[in-house]
């Protein structure tokens, strides 16, 4: 059974494997091995994961299936008028097929509706299929975006957003 299980600094470890194994099966197609790994270690660090555990807004969980970690979903709200952005959701490739992605999904609404947001945005890189998944879940692109990211490296995002 998916399960949630709220992520604390006790956490980081796990949270950084999870990142790590999810992100060399989503992105070694799309992203080069230097900048898959720059950005691991820029948004992933022990110093930035506890910089956004000690944010009020900013929430971490785990997603388990009997007590075996998944993925993760990171959140927060309040980053517009109205609106939480779902930085991260993450999921290891064993997580396919078992509803995980939907659980995460569904957890960061019933938290957004929780704190009186009432819109979720996220972005996607424009060659992830992750997309294809979002858009089955009803959110909709309202934007493109080229983030500069720092060492030369750029995101290339859709913008992606759902309205509850």
């Amino acid at each position: 059974m998916i399960q949630k299980k709220p992520a604390t600094q006790f956490d980081i470890c796990l949270i950084q494997d999870l990142a790590r194994r999810s992100w060399e099966d989503a992105y070694a197609d799309i992203l080069s091995k230097e900048q898959l790994e720059y950005m691991l270690e820029k948004m992933y660090s022990e110093h930035e994961i506890i910089f956004h555990l000690q944010n009020p807004n900013y929430h971490y969980f785990i997603i388990l299936d009997d007590e075996e970690p998944l993925g993760f979903v990171g959140f927060e709200h309040h980053v517009e008028f109205n609106t939480t952005k779902l930085h991260r959701i993450y999921l290891v490739p064993e997580a396919k097929g078992k509803g995980a992605g939907k659980f995460g999904l569904n957890l960061v609404k019933e938290h957004t509706q929780s704190v009186g947001d009432n819109r979720i945005i996220l972005t996607v890189n424009k060659n992830n299929v992750a997309r294809q998944f979002y858009e089955s879940q009803n959110y909709k692109v309202y934007g493109e975006a080229v983030f500069d990211i720092g060492n030369g490296y750029v995101m290339d995002d859709y913008l992606m957003e759902f309205n509850l």
